[in-house]
């Protein structure tokens, strides 16, 4: 599995209302295994992390992770700082 985070800036005023429409479309991308966002409680900081099957998934997936991404911060909710990739070693959940 791989892993796409995407680093935010937010401001206090930030209100993500667009949250479940914009995890919706990321699931949508074939290949996509799932999507969190995480937000600071003190910082005015969020992450992103969406989980690909495979390696070539991740990288078709690009394209339209960066129109999403791109369309938040125009939106003027969320400055993007950093888009980095990587593969998952290990993962648990408890279900």
């Amino acid at each position: 599995m791989f892993a796409r985070v995407s680093t935010y800036r937010t401001w206090p005023d930030t209100v993500l209302d667009q949250t479940d429409a914009t995890v919706s479309r990321v699931r949508g991308i074939p290949g996509c295994r799932g999507v969190y966002l995480l937000t600071s409680l003190e910082d005015g900081k969020a992450l992103s992390v969406t989980l690909w099957e495979t390696k070539d998934a991740l990288t078709a997936s690009r394209e339209a992770a960066a129109a999403i991404r791109a369309e938040g911060s125009a939106e003027g909710a969320l400055q993007i700082i950093d888009v980095e990739e990587f593969e998952v070693a290990a993962s648990s959940l408890a279900g």
